[in-house]
């Protein structure tokens, strides 16, 4: 996987902790508290950044080693949108406890933009880490990355409508800089969404080239976030459905097509500007940074086995074994949708999923998409938990919101449920010194 940066991003200066003066490593008491298992010696060999402290990264700990790609954590944008679409994910969607004030929020991103600036490196959450601290104590770091390279995590961290705004409560003195776009999905036809895996306060999306990288880095922030926010739920996904790098090969999903053909990539530069990055419709805090939504899509496995292989390819637009669409060429070919066959039919069905999804039958919407696939077991019925979990990047949620519709009539939607959801405004990336949020409290 490649190491290099997303555009804007720089690799962050590692700063020895001892040079970091002791009152600007402070953390508040809530914080102290919330650090699971953080003994005070830990804390301070190592010490996460508090409310209203500067993030400074510590350089001791366990480095990574091999030639893994690392992704810098600062940048214009946060990492994990246009970075190269890792093979592994760790998602995890949080609630802020009641009773949670503005400073805990504050305090609990620069807390977890301290410990990813640190974990996307390959280093432990504190410089006294996994084994660093003192042996009476509960370490800081779990320890199950020690040895580990930084296989290409990145952290991305999101914040929902919920965080504005709940049952007409301005919990955190937010409301006015409330996104105007930033408001909860509405139903789509076949929604069939269970409330406990759907929406949450907070998101965090670990993507890694090794799934424990990624689960080590959710498991540390969930540890870090103890009394002020508590996971809703969460979900882990292989096998990218999409790519953001032209190098990548493009990924198949679980019905055995692939899928994200025609992306947006990271060397697109207008195709982002127009379609993901938040511009000047403001506001202003969430300048340059993006609307995250996820889907997650159950598939009806057994059922769609079962499919004749050109009902399969009536259904999705494409040829199964090369990925062109039924229109002819090859996988990258655009899609002719006045071809038609010797007997006047079209060639790409009108209701199928390529059809219904592609720019030209949206008025010209694009999503960048970073969707993996996941299997969790099998039912009470023996059927196979497993699906895809849509993760979709885009200037405004009406994009979605826009394609989703137009799949209302797609012949593939017989074969999904999706079962749950979630929106949040994803804030551009932080500079040296800084934390992911932070103009929001300026």
């Amino acid at each position: 996987m490649s190491a290099t940066p997303e555009s804007g991003e720089n690799v962050h200066p590692v700063v020895p902790a001892d040079s970091v003066a002791p009152e600007a490593r402070g953390i508040s008491r809530r914080g102290l508290l919330g650090l699971v298992g953080a003994g005070a010696a830990g804390l301070a060999a190592g010490g996460f950044a508090g409310a209203g402290a500067a993030v400074a990264l510590g350089a001791a700990g366990t480095a990574a080693s091999g030639g893994s790609g690392i992704h810098p954590f600062f940048g214009e944008h946060q990492a994990g949108i246009t970075t190269p679409v890792q093979d592994h994910l760790h998602f995890a969607a949080f609630d802020l406890v009641d009773g949670a004030a503005r400073d805990d929020l504050i305090s609990l991103l620069q807390d977890w933009s301290y410990a990813a600036s640190r974990m996307t490196q390959g280093l432990d959450v504190t410089a006294s880490g996994a084994v660093g601290g003192s042996p009476e104590a509960p370490p800081d770091d779990t320890g199950e990355a020690l040895g580990l390279p930084a296989s290409s995590l990145t952290v991305t961290f999101g914040l929902g409508p919920d965080v504005f705004e709940k049952d007409g409560v301005d919990r955190f003195a937010l409301g006015s800089q409330r996104p105007p776009a930033l408001q909860p999905l509405p139903s789509f036809l076949g929604d069939d969404l269970d409330p406990l895996g759907t929406g949450g306060d907070l998101c965090v999306q670990a993507c890694a080239d090794d799934p424990q990288v990624a689960v080590h880095a959710i498991r540390n922030l969930s540890r870090i976030a103890f009394g002020r926010a508590r996971i809703r739920w969460a979900q882990l996904g292989f096998g990218r459905t999409s790519r953001t790098d032209a190098a990548q090969a493009t990924p198949r999903n679980l019905f055995g097509f692939k899928d994200g053909t025609a992306n947006i990539l990271a060397s697109d530069g207008d195709g982002l500007r127009d379609h993901v990055w938040v511009g000047e419709e403001g506001p202003a805090w969430l300048a340059g940074g993006s609307y995250l939504v996820a889907r997650r899509i159950r598939q009806t496995i057994e059922s769609w086995d079962r499919l004749r292989l050109s009902e399969q390819e009536r259904t999705i637009g494409r040829d199964k074994r090369v990925g062109a669409t039924l229109s002819g060429g090859d996988e990258f070919t655009a899609p002719d949708f006045s071809a038609t066959d010797d007997r006047g039919r079209a060639r790409i069905d009108v209701r199928s999923h390529v059809r219904l999804a592609h720019p030209d039958s949206n008025g010209g919407v694009r999503l960048l998409r970073r969707g993996y696939n996941f299997v969790d077991g099998n039912d009470g019925r023996g059927s196979l938990e497993a699906g895809l979990f849509f993760l979709s990047y885009q200037r405004s949620p009406e994009q979605f919101v826009t394609v989703q519709r137009a799949l209302s009539t797609d012949l593939l939607s017989e074969y999904l449920r999706h079962v749950g959801s979630g929106v949040w405004a994803v804030p551009p990336g932080a500079r040296d010194g800084s934390f992911v949020g932070e103009a929001l409290f300026a």
